[in-house]
């Protein structure tokens, strides 16, 4: 029987928030506590909070917007990779992986499990740009990581973004890979419909092959 991972971070006000965005937060609106006939909630938040798809319109004027993503790119076999490094992941780190069948691809790193913690890591782990590109040339569709952002925190160029992104290239990033082990599994992952949207909040699922 396979197995189901659930590698969404939980949307919550304790979820560590990225430079520039604003909180997420829940509002009430109507309590059955307080004598409505239901609950109802409001809810603010960035589109890129927790686990979420970048779509290209993300940095170009004249990109994909999140809902007009192919299914076919969002949903299928994946790959995790587990890169044991410090700072970075670059284009030596990549190379000596067989990715020739691949078109997903999802970078485990010590980030894994971090967002639990509400303080944004500064000092998180990043695909460099000679490691985005070169995914990029290859043919790779979509490529995770499992904190807030692909790119090196502070740097305005953005790199990893540009490079994927204008490839046409999906990005997922606060994935929580903390439970998985590195191989191929089949994936699902959901990006809320947003009609035009430079990205959305999503739900990821990886179920082990058979």
């Amino acid at each position: 029987m396979s197995k189901i991972f659930d590698v969404t971070a939980p949307l919550s006000a304790a979820l560590p928030l990225y430079e520039g965005d604003p909180p997420f937060a829940l509002e009430p609106v109507q309590r059955i506590a307080d004598g409505a006939p239901f609950n109802l909630t409001r809810i603010e938040m960035s589109c890129h909070s927790g686990t979420h798809v970048d779509a290209p319109y993300h940095f170009l004027a004249d990109g994909v917007t999140v809902d007009q993503i192919p299914l076919d790119i969002l949903v299928g076999k994946v790959k995790v990779l587990e890169m044991g490094v410090s700072h970075k992941v670059d284009r030596s780190d990549l190379e000596g992986v067989d990715l020739r069948d691949d078109i997903r691809l999802l970078l485990k790193t010590r980030m894994s499990g971090q967002l639990r913690h509400p303080v944004l890591q500064q000092d998180h782990v990043y695909l460099a740009r000679d490691g985005a590109e070169y995914l990029a040339q290859i043919g790779i569709k979509l490529v995770g990581i499992d904190y807030l952002s692909i790119d090196e925190f502070g740097n305005s160029e953005f790199p990893a973004h540009q490079a994927l992104l204008q490839a046409g290239v999906v990005v997922v990033e606060g994935l929580d890979l903390s439970e998985v082990e590195p191989g191929e599994y089949d994936m699902t992952c959901l990006p809320l419909r947003l009609v035009g949207s430079d990205g959305a909040p999503a739900r990821v699922i990886l179920r082990t092959r058979m």
